[in-house]
């Protein structure tokens, strides 16, 4: 089949869950369909990592992406009767260029990554498949009790605005993709279908790695790892630092155990610094510079308490492949499903987060079973081969 593949993000380099996901799904693709994508591009991406997805794809069209957050956008979807995203992404030289791209290529495909690009395509009859990394109503109203007070009518305002444009663009698709079953059971509840293509993972790259805790004098590194440009990560660590941290301190100190919160981002904001001045807690930018599968393998356990979002997160998948134990919410373990204190180990409350984490670092035995079983579950059901398969066959269920 002949693709064109629509995108809110050019996927390489490959620094956040959206960038590894469609990169993958290309690479693995492209095998089997003729790929073009048409997407956005930061100012930062440049001619060489364009080049890069051009190997996977017959050609790719990139437009600059405007800055999403600017005073300008703000103020202007304050006042609109579109959401933030929409007016973000709304690009009258992206809208020209598929228009003539269509008109000279015949496809028989269109596939759009989120909705908020989707106002772009001029009306036409060819199928179209529109996948949800997220359901963004929910992020965003997630985050609404978190939020800054002075942000909050401004959220609720763009709550409602992002759910009734999230539905309308949920109507003109011809089929609808989400990650997970959480996001799928949103979808009918608003009247709608959902197939479920999952997150995946590399399983050759992120090379399980057997790993001993019964060395006493080890240091342990208790990891985050994440891009604070999300809202997710944002809540994710103030949870850790504010509320699970202490915890583990306190039952640490007894042991006289040597344990960091090791926390690894690419830049990490003055506001985050500010959350701890433990010395026990090690800002991380450099580290970032390295591999992600290598520094899975150096941590001894992953805590990410994920809150916001419901999709499945390549960090746990990541991690569980390198044999890295993780410590998770029920909805991040619920939309793997993976099982608490076999595959995973979750909870939502801060004392039993700390207290599985803890006991990790003290049972061998659970620490093995937990590693194993979750680089087994990864194995089985989150390779991108097994993945890409499932979304092909929505590529032919709409060919039908």
């Amino acid at each position: 089949m002949k693709i064109l593949i629509v995108s809110s993000f050019l996927p390489y380099p490959l620094h956040s869950g959206g960038h590894v996901r469609l990169y993958n799904l290309i690479k693995e693709l492209s095998n089997r369909h003729e790929i073009t994508l048409f997407c956005e591009k930061r100012p930062n991406q440049t001619v060489e990592e364009i080049k890069a997805v051009e190997k996977i794809c017959r050609k790719v069209i990139t437009v600059d992406r405007r800055r999403q957050w600017s005073l300008e956008n703000i103020l202007k979807s304050a006042i609109s009767v579109h959401s933030f995203l929409i007016n973000g992404h709304t690009h009258q030289k992206m809208k020209y260029l598929l228009k003539r791209e269509l008109e000279n290529v015949k496809y028989d495909l269109i596939h759009i990554e989120t909705f908020y690009v989707m106002q772009n395509l001029s009306h036409t009859n060819i199928p179209k498949i529109l996948v949800e990394h997220n359901i963004e109503y929910k992020v965003y109203k997630k985050f609404l009790s978190r939020a800054p007070h002075i942000f909050r009518p401004l959220l609720v305002l763009d709550v409602v605005k992002i759910k009734r444009e999230e539905e309308r663009f949920w109507k003109k698709a011809d089929r609808l993709v989400v990650v997970s079953e959480a996001d799928r059971r949103v979808i009918r509840t608003a009247g709608f279908d959902a197939d479920i293509v999952a997150n995946g993972v590399d399983i050759e790259k992120f090379a399980y790695k057997q790993k001993a805790i019964n060395d006493k004098q080890k240091e342990r590194k208790i990891l985050f790892i994440g891009d604070f440009k999300w809202i997710q990560n944002r809540d994710s660590v103030k949870f850790i630092i504010e509320e699970i941290w202490p915890l583990i301190k306190q039952k640490i100190k007894s042991n006289e155990q040597k344990v960091n919160l090791w926390i690894v981002a690419r830049e990490i904001p003055q506001s985050v610094r500010k959350l701890s001045e433990d010395n026990d807690v090690i800002f991380d930018e450099k580290s970032s510079g390295l591999s992600t599968e290598k520094i899975f393998q150096a941590a001894d356990v992953l805590l990410a308490p994920i809150r916001v979002g419901g999709g499945t997160s390549y960090k746990i998948l990541e991690s569980m492949s390198c044999g890295t134990p993780v410590v998770t919410t029920k909805m991040s373990a619920n939309s793997l499903g993976a099982k608490d204190n076999e595959d995973i180990m979750a909870s939502d409350e801060p004392i039993d987060l700390a207290t599985k984490t803890i006991n990790l670092l003290e049972d061998e035995k659970l620490y093995e079973k937990i590693s194993k079983k979750g680089r087994k579950l990864v194995e089985e059901k989150y390779t991108w081969k097994e993945i890409a398969k499932k979304l092909n066959g929505v590529y032919e269920s709409v060919r039908k």
